[in-house]
């Protein structure tokens, strides 16, 4: 009975429009555990003329087992894409609902490709000049209030301490939700001469927000996150430092990610709290909505002013420090469910991937089982010592139809099966999660291992640059360029993404939000020659903003 509630649970948390859920998806919710439908993903599952009997007679003979679990279906992304998200999370079993609301309990999987992140990030910091630390959660409260505009942007996010050990505590604390306040109480212990600069260091920690309105890996009241923190001696090397951390975060989304972001600078009005400028990864959405995929900062000398952190230069005089901070969070991995994923579940991106490759072994009969096994296992070996990220579901209690459907969902990349006649032919057939159906199968791929090592990471790779060019074509066909305000209007009507000449007051830029619900997301680094006039005013425009939906 506990499990029947848990997806409802779920959705009713993180999303007011549960109620208008249709039967069929409400029916699928209530199957959390059972065995995922061969329906969702049958053609990936479907018989071909060229496939081998052992693989046909197990289909058939699975068959009463898929035809009980029918029901258990996702929400089409087209119906609801609010309801597929959740789908997916639950199902891929990424994550689920924590008791305090508004906050998740990420699941091993799901943790597993922050963990990739993580691995990615961590090289490219270091290799950058910068070092891992920590800093405590509790913030005194009376730090926030050094930074007049830092205190009044974070206020009605925060979450305050005001009894410890059962005795009301003199000053109350603040739990995390950045921490640049403590940062800069430190450095300005550690910095006193222009030899100790720059400092750069790095964290990787939780932060508390207190959202209203919450999602998954996209806003919850606590999530993960990495926030760097420099110091530097000149305004120039601070602008160096927010622009090169946003140049990694671009080519970690591109590379690692397969997510085509636009990299920009964000308005005055959509500046962090106590910035000077912030730069922005933009991402957009399945559903056309635009998610902020990660910040640089440069902070100016706003919190070095602010808590009196100086350095003394070479000419012996006393100087501020110049600031910057930059962070991604566990709301990329949202992003990378809400680019890639289709009607059967997750599709990661194989350098992403915690699996890049499933093996499926398939055996009929119980003198089968044994060939079956040890060609699998030596099929995994194979891999795994050519550093590919291998698992070999070998296990009795599920067919081979449930495990396809399952890790099909679960967006692995790559799928090997070995029958019986594979092992007698030394081959094995493979599947791309990406191409369903035969047009993504491939028989008598050669087991011997320079063959298949090979052939498997080409096939990574394909899948890898097959994924990012989907997204840029996506991305491209859903912005479109307007000159006019009636025309950002209309177009942000549509779902997409409006781009046009800006050089129009912060108030003009409320308007447009209050009026249509988009915000300028960024002024693009990549920006189109020739002269502009703002779409708003009339007036000459120097650059060209993105207007969208967000997240």
């Amino acid at each position: 009975m506990v499990s029947s509630l848990r997806l409802p649970a779920l959705t009713s948390l993180f999303s007011p429009s549960f109620t208008r859920r249709s039967t069929v998806s409400l029916q699928w919710r209530f199957h959390l555990r059972s065995p995922l439908s061969a329906g969702f993903s049958s053609q990936s599952a479907a018989s071909s003329p060229l496939e081998t009997k052992d693989r046909v007679d197990n289909k058939k003979s699975s068959g009463i087992q898929d035809r009980a679990n029918t029901d258990r279906v996702i929400t089409p992304r087209s119906q609801d894409f609010n309801a597929w998200y959740l789908d997916v999370i639950a199902n891929a079993e990424l994550a689920d609902y924590g008791p305090v609301r508004g906050t998740m309990v990420i699941r091993p999987y799901g943790y597993a490709i922050w963990e990739a992140i993580q691995d990615y990030l961590n090289v490219k910091f270091k290799e950058t000049g910068h070092s891992n630390m920590y800093f405590p959660q509790f913030i005194p409260y009376s730090f926030l209030e050094k930074e007049a505009s830092h205190v009044e942007g974070f206020s009605p996010e925060l979450a305050l301490v005001t009894i410890g050990g059962g005795k009301e505590l003199e000053e109350k604390l603040v739990v995390r939700p950045t921490s640049e306040t403590i940062v800069n109480h430190m450095f300005t212990q550690w910095i006193h001469s222009y030899r100790d600069l720059p400092l750069m260091i790095n964290q990787w920690v939780n932060v508390t927000r207190w959202e209203m309105r919450t999602k998954p890996f996209v806003r919850t009241l606590e999530f993960l996150w990495q926030e760097g923190h420099t110091a530097h001696a000149t305004l120039e090397e601070a602008e160096k430092e927010a622009l090169q951390m946003i140049d990694v975060y671009t080519k970690f989304a591109y590379e690692q990610t397969a997510i085509p972001v636009i990299a920009g600078r964000k308005s005055k009005v959509e500046t962090f709290a106590g910035a000077n400028k912030t730069y922005t990864i933009e991402a957009m959405m399945g559903d056309c909505k635009a998610l902020q995929a990660g910040t640089s900062h440069n902070l100016g000398q706003n919190f070095s002013r602010a808590f009196g952190t100086q350095f003394t230069d070479e000419n012996g005089q006393r100087q501020h420090v110049w600031q910057t901070s930059w962070a991604i969070s566990t709301r990329f991995v949202g992003g990378i469910i809400m680019t890639h994923g289709d009607d059967a579940g997750l599709m990661l991106p194989p350098k992403i991937a915690p699996i890049q490759v499933v093996i499926v072994p398939i055996w009929k009969k119980v003198d089968e089982k044994t060939g079956v096994l040890n060609a699998a296992s030596s099929v995994a070996e194979i891999l795994k010592t050519a550093g590919l990220k291998v698992k070999l579901d070998d296990a009795d209690q599920r067919t081979p139809g449930w495990k396809f459907n399952f890790w099909e969902m679960k967006g692995v990349p790559l799928r090997i099966e070995i029958g019986p006649r594979d092992v007698s032919s030394g081959s094995v057939v493979i599947s791309r999660r990406d191409v369903p159906g035969k047009q993504g199968k491939v028989f008598g791929i050669s087991m011997e291992p320079s063959i298949l090592e090979a052939y498997v990471k080409d096939r990574l790779d394909e899948i890898q640059s097959s994924l990012l060019q989907k997204a840029i074509s996506f991305r491209d066909s859903n912005i479109v360029d307007v000159s006019s305000y009636e025309e950002l209007k209309e177009v942000i009507s549509l779902g997409k993404w409006a781009r046009g000449p800006w050089s129009a007051s912060d108030a003009d830029e409320l308007r447009v939000k209050e009026e249509t619900g988009a915000t300028i997301r960024c002024f693009p680094f990549e920006q189109p020659q020739g002269t502009k006039t703002c779409l708003i005013t009339g007036n000459p425009a120097k650059e060209v903003a993105i207007f969208a939906k967000s997240y």
